[in-house]
């Protein structure tokens, strides 16, 4: 009698342990802070920036912001230096926390691209996720963080052409850092629609995952 009674405590125990609600704190608050206040200097720099440009492009008023030339240098400049700040605290973050590690795309990762873009873009078997970021998005966001270098290096040879002008004479003049300037803004909206899609995809846990810091039932974790 007693044998029967230990298979069902045995199934129990053993659904419980699969059915456990498991979370993985994936983002740390210094990571959050920088990702959601560089979100919206992006888009002011961007409103801004297309402001600014208007001077050489046709772009529609409804998309830019700061009303007139001089209204819009305020905005872009005002939110360019939140941006250069939040840029510097998250890099001394990393390397002081050694969190770097997560989102950086390293030689050996390199393997692992064209299996996620096969699984992402073709419906391949979607490969088995070790880790906080897979490859893909370890060289989505280490592109970015580049990107992020090359718009505030571009974007000092514009505010003061005269007193960097060796990085001027590396970009190609005054000029080229100017559609660099442009080049890079495009490239960076390319990512965040990017990663609307990709957040969409994953779903609502991935969203609010950097709002608290924690996943649930993150694939990495057994």
């Amino acid at each position: 009698m007693a044998a029967s009674n230990s298979t069902p405590v045995s199934i129990a125990a053993t659904e419980a342990s699969e059915n456990r609600l498991q979370t993985g704190y994936e983002h740390p608050w210094a990571v959050r802070f920088c990702h959601w206040l560089n979100t919206v200097s992006l888009f002011v720099m961007a409103a801004s920036g297309l402001r600014i440009f208007r001077n050489l492009l046709n772009v529609p008023a409804s998309l830019t912001l700061g009303g007139w030339l001089g209204g819009a240098l305020q905005w872009h400049m005002t939110f360019a230096w939140i941006y250069v700040a939040t840029g510097v605290f998250y890099f001394a973050y990393q390397i002081f926390s050694r969190n770097y590690r997560q989102p950086l795309f390293v030689p050996k990762d390199l393997a692992g691209v064209w299996p996620m873009i096969r699984h992402y873009f073709f419906f391949g078997r979607k490969p088995a996720q070790t880790e906080v970021y897979n490859p893909l998005q370890k060289m989505a966001y280490t592109s970015a963080i580049l990107l992020g270098l090359l718009s505030v290096m571009t974007g000092i040879v514009l505010y003061n052409p005269v007193q960097f002008s060796f990085l001027a004479t590396l970009i190609g003049g005054f000029h080229w850092a100017r559609v660099w300037h442009f080049c890079v803004l495009c490239a960076l909206l390319l990512f965040v629609l990017g990663h609307l899609i990709m957040v969409i995809l994953h779903g609502w846990n991935n969203f609010t995952s950097m709002l608290t810091g924690w996943k649930r039932n993150p694939e990495y974790l057994p």
